[in-house]
């Protein structure tokens, strides 16, 4: 099972700071990294005069990827501050 340990002591403060659990920032880091990778690449695709699909298909992929973490994120924020502020 998943880690959702999220510590949001700050909420209560109003500063505004997030406290991830080690095994949450591994996680958003490393998706983070990859999709990096990827738009690496896709400059390289541009660079490269790549047909213009290949980069579209590509640039998708990213996309879906950053929204990826941001659901994650948003999950973690849901049940940890959001929770301490209700």
């Amino acid at each position: 099972m998943e880690d959702h340990t999220h510590e949001h002591e700050s909420c209560s403060t109003g500063e505004r700071k997030s406290h991830h659990s080690e095994k949450t920032k591994k996680n958003l880091v490393s998706r983070l990294n990859r999709i990096e990778g990827q738009v690496r690449g896709l400059k390289g695709l541009i660079e490269k005069d790549t047909y213009c699909d290949d980069v579209l298909h590509q640039i998708s992929s990213v996309q879906s990827a950053l929204n990826g973490v941001g659901k994650l994120l948003l999950e973690h924020h849901m049940k940890s501050c959001v929770v301490e502020r209700i």
